[in-house]
Parts: structure tokens; C-alpha cells; sequence
């Protein structure tokens, strides 16, 4: 069976270290970036599932969920928005995302979720 592959966008390298030690342990495929860039083309694939902090430098986490629920190709991606602002479920929301995260998470959380969409 193929591993589901999982997208992380953030700009902190310890939560992006942090995540991708434990989605492998549980059986993901992991890539990650640290800004939104990758996102334009997905160089590397479509992911199955897109963890996407709400605050990066350049192209917002917000701004990047609301052009890809926005196109055809990528309107079904889940995409769960992280984020420690307080506002991100209303943020989340309005952008469109499948789902939110607030930091510091919870791990059983965060498999927990993605386990709903995948």
C-alpha cells in the first residue's frame, strides 16, 4: 500500500523537524518547505493532505488556501491551517481550509485529524 504523502509549510525548522519525525513514525510520506512557494507547481507532486501554517513570510498560509480551494485541481487537497494566533478557526474558516490546528499542538490531535481526511 502506498504511503499517504503529506505536505508541512512552515517557517519554523523545529516544527517542521518536529511533525515530520512523527507523521513518518506513524506511516506518512513527509515533505516539507518553509515558505509557500512550493506551492505554485507542487514540484514534487500533488500531496494527499497540506498542513499549512497560517503565518508565512511572503504568500500567507491564508492567502495560499484561499487560491487553492479556489482552482479545480486543488479544491478537494484537505488542507488544515496551524497557527498560535487566536483567531485561527475564524481565519480558517473564512480562508476555507478542511480544518485548523492551534499551536502548541496536541500529536494525538494532529493524527487525529489527519486521519479524518485521509
Amino acid at each position: 500500500m502506498d504511503k499517504k504523502k503529506i505536505l508541512i509549510v512552515d517557517d519554523d525548522p523545529a516544527i517542521l523537524d518536529f511533525l515530520t519525525l512523527f507523521l513518518e513514525d506513524v506511516g506518512y510520506e513527509v515533505a516539507t518547505a518553509s515558505n509557500g512557494n512550493v506551492i505554485r507547481d507542487f514540484p514534487n507532486g500533488m500531496p494527499d493532505l497540506l498542513l499549512l501554517d497560517l503565518w508565512l513570510s511572503g504568500w500567507s498560509g491564508r492567502d495560499i488556501c484561499i487560491s487553492l480551494k479556489s482552482q479545480e485541481a486543488t479544491r478537494h487537497l484537505p488542507i488544515i491551517l496551524i497557527s498560535a494566533n487566536n483567531e485561527t478557526e475564524k481565519i480558517a474558516h473564512e480562508a476555507g481550509a478542511d480544518d485548523f490546528l492551534a499551536k502548541p499542538f496536541n500529536l494525538d490531535e494532529v493524527q487525529e485529524k489527519i486521519e479524518n481526511f485521509l
